[in-house]
């Protein structure tokens, strides 16, 4: 007898999550962290190599005071210096980042970015502007971080003896989100563990096609990067961190990892915000592409949603098969909410979140096609990607 159509779609997801679960490199555990403490062979002060932070800022006059005091107040042994590139801000960005600093031992230089030439994305060519201010200074490395990222005293030490020790061309941390509001705990979560499940840190991490970065905090090394072209190999980038992150894995190894070190202060109080945030760059993860486009939506309708349907609407064996597969899903959420301090009952509302993202996603393309792709601070940035 052949299973009713209910049935096998009930087998179908039960499977999916069972392989998620057990052949994706670990994914929903979460596991890949930035233990230990900032150290490797080289103790000596002066072994310490030199390191240039690079903020870009476009109108961050509400966060930039307390990331630039974290940056300033490292706690490193080496030559530390900060560039922050003022992105033709508005609001008084660039004099709120120097009062921020009056008397730091780091040498902090705040500079106003050339104009934005054809085929550059804003934050990739204020990056480009502040590497070039660097060069004088021959840094071994260089920390890229955004304009709303706080780091703990040990972060420049730690992502240091991390790429001494093992030799790794990047090391990147996954800034902890902002979650207190309601859109927050509803979607942050969610964000990382759909990031994880796409891009597997503990295969990011070993030699092989899967690569990826966080973009809030990204070292590397000064030479990889020259060698692999520079800043401009992926100068048309919207998600420019995954970018990054492929570009640099064609040098030599590199890690990601999640992190309590690195805190992001952006605040996302209303879910229109949160929708902003994912519609900017979600097309462009499905590289502008209406067949992918098509494939996500039906992925994500057979991976989160037909389970809970079936549980709910269905019968027999396709309804236990459905309420199997909703459990499945909930459990693997379990230990990202704990990261963030969440009740394990968010794990229910999986599909719902599931839901959001998807139509984001599909607003995401519509916003493309209309010209409005992948706006960023009164900055549509979509069409330069997909050229």
């Amino acid at each position: 007898m052949i299973p009713a159509p209910s049935t096998i779609i009930g087998l179908l997801t039960l499977a999916i999550w069972l392989y998620l679960l057990s052949f994706r490199g670990g994914f929903w555990v979460g596991a890949v962290r930035d233990r230990g403490r900032a150290a490797w062979q080289g103790e000596r002060e002066d072994a310490w190599p030199p390191v240039t932070v690079v903020v870009p800022a476009r109108n961050e006059a509400e966060s930039i005071a307390e990331t630039v005091r974290s940056i300033v107040r490292q706690n490193y042994r080496g030559e530390l210096r900060v560039i922050l590139v003022d992105d033709h801000s508005t609001d008084g960005t660039a004099d709120i980042a120097r009062r921020a600093a009056p008397d730091a031992s780091r040498d902090l230089t705040v500079i106003r970015s050339e104009p934005l030439p054809a085929g550059w994305t804003g934050k990739l060519w204020a990056l480009r502007c502040g590497i070039d201010a660097a060069r004088p200074a021959a840094p071994a490395y260089l920390l890229f971080t955004d304009a709303d990222i706080v780091l703990a005293p040990d972060t420049v030490a730690w992502l240091v003896a991390k790429a001494e020790r093992e030799k790794r061309v990047l090391v990147s941390l996954m800034a902890k989100l902002r979650c207190e509001s309601l859109a927050e705990r509803s979607h942050v979560p969610a964000f990382i563990f759909f990031f994880q499940m796409l891009y597997p840190f503990a295969w990011v991490n070993r030699p092989g096609a899967t690569a990826a970065a966080a973009g809030g905090c990204a070292m590397v090394r000064t030479d990889a990067l020259a060698a692999a072209g520079g800043i401009s190999a992926i100068r048309g980038a919207l998600i420019d961190d995954c970018t990054l992150g492929a570009l640099m894995k064609q040098q030599g190894p590199i890690w990601l990892g999640l992190t309590d070190r690195v805190t992001s202060i952006r605040p996302y109080p209303d879910f229109a915000d949160v929708r902003r945030m994912v519609t900017r760059s979600a097309y462009a993860q499905l590289r502008y592409s209406p067949l992918l486009l098509a494939g996500t939506v039906a992925g994500m309708a057979l991976t989160f949603l037909a389970g809970p349907l079936l549980a709910i609407f269905g019968d027999g064996i396709a309804q236990l098969l459905g309420l199997a597969a909703w459990i499945v899903m909930a459990m693997a959420f379990q230990p990202t909410l704990r990261f963030y301090n969440l009740s394990p009952f968010w794990g229910a509302a999986l599909p719902a979140i599931a839901l959001l993202y998807t139509a984001y996603t599909l607003q995401s393309a519509l916003e493309f096609r209309l010209g409005r792709g992948g706006t960023w601070k009164g900055r549509a940035q979509a069409n330069i990607s997909a050229r």
